[in-house]
């Protein structure tokens, strides 16, 4: 997972200038890693488009894939990610609401104002519908933001997807294509759930051996996503030509509204700045990973090319929006 390997509480405690030599390296790595990731996905995707070919038999490997990024995820986590929730619910409650209220609805909006194909609709809402994306903590803790809220929305939002993403994805994508929502349940439980339990057991249960591997996880789950994301566009090389405009530009509009509502939310429920600043990553960045598998699981290739297109763009856009908060001072 992209995000700070630190506790909550450590890390949200870092400025501009981290406080200790561990935490220094730490925002030397995050940085790092958020500035390499994006070129790994855009090298990721022309490699897919000019060479199809050789990724296109990798398809039936995305499942597993996703599934090692998950379980990376899941090393990440401590309980006292889990303990924040309890001691904050009113923020937890309000980052979870509108994660999965705004990118759902955002999604069908602009999938019916672009007039999108049936495949390419129902893609965006599926983004929409996944919950908070892999690298939005590490955004949240170069932005100055609460990253404590980060990591508990993110894991919230990612252990309650089995029920809400099928759920939600029916009810705003089934007028397009038929969707089974009972094969999506479990294939989210399969490739998410299980891995991030799996994960969490093993830092609690090898947590000495975690702590050598936790360094490596950024590039390891930077590295799985782009070979996710050459596979996916692989699948559809044939009409992104065709397709690829209008879905950067549904892309972009949705992950825009993500971050500013995600933003807009956390102002309008009197949530401090740096509250704010971790829900407008939270709101905005997806797991598009996990909606490129789903995509390419039960729809078609062509469904799978919004999430493909997210995973490079909302981590460019992210960064962006993260540096440029990080130079503005804190409100409160």
């Amino acid at each position: 997972m992209l995000e700070a390997t630190n506790s909550p509480s450590e890390t949200q405690e870092s400025t501009a200038a981290p406080v200790n030599a561990a935490l220094a390296a730490e925002a030397k790595i995050a940085r790092i890693a958020v500035t390499v990731f994006p070129l790994l996905v855009v090298v990721a995707g022309v490699l897919g488009f000019l060479i199809p070919d050789l990724f296109k038999p990798m398809g039936v490997a995305v499942p597993y894939l996703l599934g090692v990024i998950m379980f990376c995820m899941g090393l990440t986590l401590t309980p006292p990610d889990f303990a924040s929730v309890a001691r904050r619910p009113w923020a937890v409650a309000l980052g979870i609401v509108a994660h999965y209220v705004i990118m759902p609805g955002a999604g069908w909006l602009i999938a019916v104002l672009l007039q999108l194909p049936p495949e390419l609709a129902v893609g965006l809402i599926l983004v929409g519908c996944a919950p908070s994306g892999t690298a939005s903590n590490v955004m949240a803790f170069l932005a100055k933001g609460d990253v404590a809220l980060s990591v508990a929305v993110a894991s919230v939002s990612t252990l309650i997807a089995p029920i809400v993403t099928p759920s939600l994805t029916l009810l705003l994508a089934g007028s397009f294509l038929h969707i089974d929502a009972g094969a999506m349940v479990l294939d989210i439980v399969k490739t998410v759930l299980l891995p991030v339990i799996a994960g969490l057991l093993a830092r609690l249960f090898l947590s000495n051996l975690v702590a050598k591997v936790l360094p490596a996880l950024p590039w390891a789950s930077a590295v799985v996503i782009s070979l996710i994301v050459a596979i996916v566009v692989a699948g559809s090389a044939s009409k992104i030509i065709a397709a690829g405009g209008i879905v950067f530009l549904a892309v972009v509009l949705h992950n825009g509204f993500g971050l500013g509502l995600g933003y807009l939310a956390g102002k309008l429920g009197r949530l401090d700045d740096k509250a704010r600043r971790a829900l407008a990553f939270e709101v905005g960045m997806q797991n598009s990973g996990l909606a490129a598998t789903l995509a390419t699981a039960h729809f078609t290739p062509l469904a799978a090319l919004p999430s493909a297109v997210f995973s490079l763009w909302h981590n460019i856009s992210g960064a962006i929006v993260a540096a440029f908060l990080a130079r503005r001072p804190l409100k409160d």
